[in-house]
């Protein structure tokens, strides 16, 4: 597995989730020493809470686009996900 240098806080949601496919296949080939295992478990487990928070910022700023009666938009409200 390539060394990690980028600071996993600092990643974009894209490179996150390459690097952690990346990890998912190294460490389902069993390639890895027991040790080097164990750090690419404890990153990708960073990585995966860093990408599901991404995903939520993402959620929270889509909104809806509000239509008139003919259609036409009026503005957008905040996206509310229990509407």
């Amino acid at each position: 597995m390539p060394k990690a240098v980028e600071n996993i806080d600092e990643m974009s949601f894209e490179n996150a989730l390459s690097e952690l496919d990346q990890i998912v296949r190294t460490l389902e080939s069993g390639s890895s020493s027991l040790e080097d295992s164990i750090k690419a478990y404890e990153r990708g487990m960073h990585l995966k809470v860093l990408c599901e928070q991404r995903l939520k910022d993402a959620k929270l700023r889509v909104e809806k686009i509000s239509l008139s009666a003919d259609g036409k938009p009026t503005g957008t409200t905040p996206f509310n996900p229990e509407q």
